[in-house]
């Protein structure tokens, strides 16, 4: 019986530049939706609580990456086969890798949410957060968004099932929701009911949990060949032993980097709550520029992967050099955009003079050197995409630990704390490298997890 599915992209055909930035545009606006969701957060309380608050709500981020990192690996690699199946017109394959994520998620996440829960205190006073009223208020709103983890991971996974199909609509939409209750959320439990950090970290968790139910319901209605059964746990080991092969590098990768991250955060913490405050602010806006280059480097991610599974290798050379014209054209634009407004922007977040120029460092530091982090991300995005997952973390390892963190606390020794975030470019540098050299041997093309030619593949029709 031939099936099909609707509102996905087929990516083995057409051009790549249409077809990367096409899918790209709704990850954009998605990717907007998500830092405004986030920058929200810091403008409230950065704005009506106050720099401590700030400051403490921006510790927190990459202390949550790094907790949640590995299992968010293997949603990533979750995604790639998805990707690869759909490539290979193998839908029972991509609902059974859908059963057996779900069903991962919702048994790990309760045990990672008390670990995140009971080290939230000893890991604020590893990176130094000051006991000024900072640490209290980090310490609040990181067990907070621990407590309601789930909403977090059940949005993501259910983005990443969309994107592998080719799909980077429709969980924009499950953003929006999220982002407008999220606002809402924010201004009525902080200047209504004055809960201050608590009220920010609950209208989160809120908002992620409504979203991750809708998205459900939703996939339910529309894909009725993907079917979401959260509270029926059914695994297929196989195909969880294949995600956890590709998914367990890419976590460790986003796991290092966070530590790496939290490393740095350490060095600005030592600089007093101001510096820190303006180094959280100036992070958001860094964010959101680098949103462009997220978005192209999904694309391709998707790309690649669908065009390994359908074994159409001679596409890849061209997917790869599109999605580097387009991350590197939009970089320069980006630091155009930004790098002279930085002090107008950084006043959203607070209007202490000390804070704001302590933000203008960061930002004038590092946007002239996006261009070679568009290139890192897009290089890494096609090695991910075939299956290649070992490289992008070594890449991410060598690159962080032994150029942009010594650097940064070498940069800060020498000649100051302005500038410790020139360490930033040295470390992309290092990563394009490594990446790149990669990418010319070669071995990332047979890295593919689907067995071509097989019944089951000729006999489905997507």
């Amino acid at each position: 019986m031939k099936k099909s599915l609707s509102g996905v992209t087929d990516m083995t055909l057409g051009s790549p530049y249409k077809l990367i930035f096409a899918f790209s545009i709704p990850l954009l606006i998605g990717n907007i939706f998500e830092q405004l969701y986030n920058m929200v957060d810091s403008i409230v309380v950065g704005n009506f609580i106050g720099e401590k608050a700030l400051a403490a709500v921006g510790t927190a981020f990459p202390i949550i990456f790094m907790m949640s990192s590995l299992f968010m690996g293997v949603g990533i690699g979750a995604t790639i086969m998805i990707s690869q199946f759909y490539g290979a017109k193998d839908i029972e394959n991509i609902q059974n890798t859908v059963n057996t994520i779900y069903s991962a998620m919702m048994i790990g996440t309760v045990p990672l949410s008390l670990i995140g829960v009971f080290c939230s205190d000893p890991l604020l006073r590893i990176i130094k957060v000051p006991n000024d009223g900072t640490f209290e208020m980090a310490k609040i709103y990181l067990i907070v968004i621990f407590i309601g983890l789930i909403g977090n991971f059940g949005f993501n996974i259910n983005a990443g099932i969309l994107q592998g199909l080719g799909d980077s609509r429709t969980s924009l939409l499950f953003l929006m929701v999220a982002t407008v209750m999220n606002i809402v959320l924010d201004f009525v439990f902080t200047l209504v009911f004055g809960w201050g950090a608590f009220g920010v970290a609950f209208a989160t968790i809120i908002s992620q949990i409504s979203s991750w139910n809708f998205g459900i319901y939703f996939i339910n209605k529309n894909f009725p060949l993907i079917h979401i059964s959260p509270f029926k746990i059914r695994i297929d080991r196989e195909l969880l032993k294949k995600a956890v092969k590709l998914g367990i590098p890419s976590g460790l990768q986003q796991a290092v980097f966070s530590i790496g991250i939290l490393a740095i955060q350490g060095l600005v913490n030592s600089y007093g709550s101001e510096f820190m405050a303006g180094f959280n602010g100036a992070n958001k806006i860094d964010t959101f520029a680098f949103m462009p280059i997220l978005s192209f480097s999904t694309a391709v991610t998707t790309y690649v992967g669908q065009n390994v599974g359908a074994s159409h290798l001679d596409r890849i050379k061209k997917g790869t050099k599109a999605g580097l014209i387009l991350s590197v054209v939009t970089s320069v634009i980006m630091c155009g955009i930004i790098y002279p407004l930085s002090p107008l922007m950084m006043k959203m977040f607070n209007q202490d003079i000390n804070v704001i120029n302590a933000g203008v460092y960061y930002l004038h530091s590092v946007l002239p050197f996006y261009f070679i982090m568009a290139v890192l991300f897009i290089l890494n995005a096609v090695l991910k995409g075939a299956g290649e997952m070992v490289i992008p973390m070594v890449s991410t390892l060598v690159s962080l630990w032994f150029a942009r963190v010594p650097c940064a606390y070498i940069i800060a020794n020498i000649w100051g704390k302005e500038y410790i975030y020139y360490s930033y470019a040295v470390g992309w540098l290092i990563g394009v490298i490594i990446s790149y050299v990669s990418y010319k041997i070669g071995n990332w093309k047979k890295k593919s997890i689907v067995v071509q030619n097989s019944n089951k593949s000729l006999n489905t029709t997507v």
